[in-house]
């Protein structure tokens, strides 16, 4: 009868420990959702990119995907991602979906420009690049070797 209290002492102690492991790693796997300015794309193929993939400059977040909607008149895919609040892009900025390695999670990589025209909310970024599937650079490759 007397084990009881020690049981449930150690069993509090155990449960406040996994909520502790579980809040760190939540902050350091970096899932937050950014805050910022919102931009827009559109995209002809999108392969599997999804609301709440990550943004990226050189392999660092600076947003997230906000949502992603077919257009009815061209077809196109209208993105929209949250840029941090810090980061100002330049208006000839060039954004492309890529993944990570070859069976990896996609995300949104954006190049910067040059340009001294810096991106307002809810303008659309212009230059953009459509995803690339594993069939369409085997093919890039075999024709470009072959001279077809």
């Amino acid at each position: 009868m007397n084990k009881r209290p020690v049981e449930t002492i150690m069993g509090i102690v155990v449960l406040v420990i996994a909520v502790l492991f579980l809040l760190f790693a939540y902050r350091v796997s970096d899932l937050q959702v950014v805050k910022g300015y919102e931009l827009n794309a559109k995209f002809f193929k999108v392969g599997g990119l999804s609301v709440g993939s990550d943004v990226r400059i050189n392999g660092v977040k600076i947003g997230t995907v906000t949502s992603q909607k077919l257009s009815p008149d061209d077809y196109m895919v209208d993105i929209t991602i949250s840029i941090s609040p810090d980061i100002k892009l330049p208006q000839d900025s060039v954004v492309s979906i890529t993944n990570d390695g070859l069976m990896g999670n996609k995300f949104i990589k954006i190049e910067p420009g040059h340009s001294n025209v810096l991106l307002s909310p809810g303008d659309e970024l212009k230059k953009t690049k459509d995803f690339e599937t594993l069939e369409d650079m085997i093919g890039k490759f075999i024709f470009k070797t072959t001279g077809n």
